[in-house]
């Protein structure tokens, strides 16, 4: 889900990203 929130707004994808990944 997370994947998906972050790639719908795009810009919360690099959030996203940092926080999936730490």
């Amino acid at each position: 889900m997370s994947k998906i929130i972050g790639i719908d707004l795009g810009t919360t994808n690099s959030c996203v990203a940092v926080m999936e990944g730490g």
